[in-house]
Parts: structure tokens; C-alpha cells; sequence
């Protein structure tokens, strides 16, 4: 049962606030607000997703439909928000969900999490960032051979995480700075092409608006989503079933507002400014991605969408060719702060774990001068430039999504057992309706997970065990609550909950 023991509240709370925390990490520094909040949150989750995975999705599994597919996961993504907004406010601390798993299930399970989420963040790092390439190489007319997916040694890709690794390192403040600046630019041409495009949408390229469905193309091999594979249900697109399945893949494009919790610790007010920062980023994000979505829809009828490069080949199809290349700008700059928000959140959950003992304290040391885990940082961005700049990685996408996910699932589950075992606890921030909401949002991100495909599902289990051989070779023989021997109790008395 030692795999299973929890970590205090007031634990988690004291490592944060320590001055010689976990073994001597160190203590980040508290420098955020609710604006900057919001800048890292729309910074990771307007990027990839809605420059490429709008066209693919209208094109080939849900037409105009998209529109609703972008509406569905966003409302499955607000469900998890409140659930981190309300954990996030009550135990500010940089793991988040490896944390909130540590407080409510016990050590095992949140080092499942913190490793899901390593392969989230490095995952989606690296594939962004040889799209940042593409994308780069497009625009500025560079060579393919180190531009592009037909290098076999991106250099565009190594260019660019080497720069935003330095811009990590520096410090919070500066990493702050970099992402409001690239934030403000694609927020703008976000609107610019929502208002330049309603100009051009055409009924008739709206209808019908979710076409009649069809078996899919993908036959019944590992590509199928996992839930036909089971039921024995044939792989359709279109239809209802095809807006479904577009969803769960268009649900990658909302992943990341979840690293808006990992900075609680390097926020100043975090119950005011974390449940800001959280709601906030997922509003803005759903009202640009559903009106992108539609204008897209609008202006190209979806067989003949480009795929590669969707709202800057509309433009160019309506005549306004001079309005791609704003697009190209907004996608580098999109796809700029995704990377450097990619790896600032992957640190703060290596410092947690490294602190925890999980991981071996002296690489998640806190920099006295930067005031960031420096060390951490240079090993989690070599990680990330091998992958992005000798492994072609489109194809993994979907792993980003299944982490994402998952990790989501038992976040949600945290809520009512937090609820249940600490009732007196603050919670600056509720949930409404828990534990329905709670229970709604666990559910629905376990229905996005089994209509991804099979491959990803056996990829995911894969990379889990790989997880499990190093918390066993590892984690569990330097873990500071198994050597300590100070684990959460079975209750807590807490004092009565103030009246509100």
C-alpha cells in the first residue's frame, strides 16, 4: 500500500512556500497576475490546431461540422477547467495535476500523471516546433533541406527550441514578457481573419452543414478509433459519428490551458488570479477557434480545403492573397509561444516531482539568479530538440491528445474525493454542482479518449510502461514520503467550512 500513500495538503503547501523546500530545490519566484495567466494560456492553446487541424478535420471526417466539433471539446475542456480552477486556487503548486493526483490517490498514480504529462508537453513541443520550421521556411522562401519536414536534419526546428530554451531559463518574468508580445499578435490577426472572412462565407458552401455519413477509408485496422474496435462498430465519417470523432481530434487544439496551473506557484494571488487565468483563456480561445472554424467553412467549400495550410489557402481562393501572408505571420507567432510555454510548464512538473524525491533533487534545483529550474530546463529542452529535429512526428500527434485527456479524467475524479476526505479545506474557487460537473467532465474526456485510434491507445500503454520501469528503478526507492514515512490520513479533521 506504500505505492498508494498521499501527500498532505498542508505538505504540498509547505514545500511551496519553503524558502529550502524538497531537499533544497529551492522556491520559485511569485511574479504572475491573472493578464499574464491568460497570455501563457492562449499562448499554448491558439497554435497548431487552428492553422492545420481545422482543415484536415472539415475536409475529411466532419465538413462544416467542424464548427460544432470545435464547440463540443471546448465545452468538454471548460469542464476541466473548473475542476483545476477549484484545485488550483485551494493547493497552488507547480506539479498540478501530478500534485493534485499525489493529494487524492497516492504516489503511484501521480507519477503516472507527472510522467503522461512530460510526454504531453515534450510531445507537443517537438512537433510544434518543426511546424514552426515549416512554417518559417514557407514564409521567408528558406531551403527544405533544413526547412521542413524533407530535412532529414531540421535545423529550423533545433534554431528555434535552442532560442526559446534560453528565454525559459532567463526567468518567469522575461518568459512572460516574450509570450504577451506574441499573444497580442495572433489574437489580432485572429480577428482579423474572423471579420476579413465573413465578407466571403457562402450558404451554400454551409449546406449541408453536416453532411450524410459514410464508412471511413481507414478500414478496421489499428487506425480506427478504439471504441468502434470494440463495439464492432464500422469507422464512418461525416455524420454525427464524424463531428464525434472530429472533436476528439480537434480536442489537441485546446490541450495546454492546463499549464496555466502549473505556474500557481509563481502567481501572486493564485485564488483570485488562477480561476481568471483558466476560465479566461478557455472563453477566448473557444469564441476565436468557433469563429475561425466557421469562416473557413464559409469561404471554401470543405473537399476543397487545402489541408497543409487551410485559412491562408481561403484567402487565396476568395482573391485576397495579401491576407496568407498575415496568416503565415500569425501562425509563426502562434506557433513561437506554444514551444515556450511548452517548456516552461514541463519544468515546473519535473521541479515538483524533483522535489517530491521522484526525481533526483539536484537537476530540479531552483537558480538563485534566474529564480527557474535551470537544470531541469537544458535536460527537458535536449530532449525535446533530439525529437524535433531528427524524428518526423505528425503522426503522434493524437499522443498529446490521449495525455491530455487522460490526465484530465483523473483531475476531474480529484474534486469530489478532495471534497469528501478535506470538506473545511479553502476553496477560494467551487466548482458549481460538484460532484455533477466533476463527474460530466471525467466522463466525457474517457468518451473523446475511445474514439481515438487503436495505434494511439497501444503508443499511449507503451510509453506508460516505459514510465513505470523508471519510477520503479528510481521514484519509489528516493521518494521523500516513502522515506520519511509521513503520509496524508485516511480523514482530516478540518474545521467547520466558513459560511458563504
Amino acid at each position: 500500500m506504500e505505492l498508494f500513500r498521499t501527500k498532505s495538503v498542508e505538505n504540498i503547501g509547505a514545500d511551496a512556500a519553503g524558502e529550502d523546500a524538497g531537499g533544497g530545490v529551492g522556491r520559485l519566484r511569485q511574479h504572475l497576475s491573472a493578464r499574464h495567466l491568460v497570455g501563457f494560456g492562449i499562448g499554448i492553446v491558439i497554435g497548431t490546431g487552428i492553422f492545420t487541424l481545422t482543415g484536415v478535420q472539415a475536409r475529411d471526417t466532419a465538413g462544416p461540422g467542424v464548427v460544432v466539433s470545435f464547440a463540443i471539446a471546448g465545452v468538454v475542456a471548460l469542464l476541466a477547467a473548473l475542476c483545476y480552477a477549484e484545485l488550483a486556487a485551494s493547493v497552488p503548486t507547480a506539479g498540478s495535476a501530478y500534485s493534485y493526483a499525489y493529494a487524492t490517490t497516492g504516489e503511484l498514480i501521480a507519477w503516472i500523471i507527472g510522467w503522461d504529462l512530460f510526454l504531453e508537453f515534450a510531445l507537443g513541443a517537438a512537433v510544434v516546433a518543426r511546424g514552426w520550421s515549416g512554417y518559417v521556411g514557407n514564409l521567408l522562401h528558406l531551403p527544405t533541406s533544413v526547412f521542413g519536414e524533407e530535412s532529414s536534419v531540421n535545423l529550423g526546428a533545433a534554431l528555434i527550441v535552442v532560442v526559446l530554451t534560453a528565454v525559459a531559463a532567463l526567468g518567469i518574468r522575461e518568459s512572460a514578457r516574450v509570450t504577451g508580445a506574441l499573444v497580442i499578435v495572433k489574437v489580432a490577426i485572429c480577428v482579423f481573419v474572423i471579420v476579413a472572412g465573413a465578407w466571403f462565407v457562402r450558404g451554400a458552401n454551409l449546406t449541408p452543414f453536416i453532411p450524410p455519413g459514410r464508412p471511413s477509408d481507414s478500414g478496421s485496422g489499428l487506425a480506427q478509433p478504439l471504441i468502434s474496435a470494440v463495439a464492432g462498430l464500422e469507422p464512418a465519417v461525416f455524420g454525427i459519428g464524424g463531428v464525434l470523432t472530429a472533436a476528439a481530434v480537434v480536442f489537441f487544439s485546446y490541450t495546454g490551458f492546463e499549464a496555466v496551473a502549473n505556474l500557481s506557484e509563481e502567481t501572486r494571488r493564485p485564488g483570485r488570479d488562477l480561476p481568471l487565468g483558466l476560465l479566461g483563456t478557455l472563453g477566448l480561445a473557444t469564441v476565436l477557434y468557433i469563429g475561425v472554424s466557421f469562416v473557413l467553412v464559409g469561404m471554401v467549400d470543405s473537399p476543397h480545403i487545402d489541408a497543409g495550410a487551410p485559412i491562408a489557402d481561403a484567402f487565396d481562393q476568395v482573391g485576397l492573397g495579401w491576407a496568407s501572408a498575415l496568416v503565415s505571420i500569425a501562425a509563426v507567432a502562434g506557433l513561437t509561444s506554444v514551444i515556450l510555454v511548452d517548456l516552461v510548464t514541463m519544468t515546473r512538473i519535473g521541479f515538483a516531482m524533483g522535489r517530491d524525491g521522484l526525481l533526483p533533487p539536484a537537476v530540479a534545483k531552483v537558480s538563485p539568479r534566474t529564480g527557474t529550474p535551470v537544470r531541469m530546463t537544458l535536460i527537458f529542452a535536449a530532449v525535446v530538440l533530439v525529437m524535433a529535429t531528427l524524428v518526423p512526428l505528425a503522426e503522434l500527434a493524437n499522443l498529446v491528445s490521449i495525455g491530455t485527456l487522460f490526465a484530465f479524467v483523473l483531475v476531474s475524479a480529484a474534486v469530489p474525493v478532495l471534497r469528501r476526505t478535506r470538506p473545511g479545506l479553502e476553496r477560494p474557487f467551487r466548482v458549481p454542482f460538484s460532484p455533477v460537473v466533476p463527474v460530466l467532465s471525467a466522463v466525457a474526456c474517457l468518451y473523446l479518449m475511445v474514439n481515438l485510434s487503436v495505434e494511439t491507445w497501444l503508443r499511449f500503454l507503451a510509453w506508460l510502461v516505459v514510465g513505470l520501469v523508471v519510477y520503479a528503478g528510481y521514484g519509489y526507492r528516493h521518494s521523500r514520503l516513502r522515506s520519511t514515512g509521513v503520509a496524508a490520513p485516511a480523514a482530516v479533521a478540518d474545521p467547520l467550512p466558513t459560511p458563504r
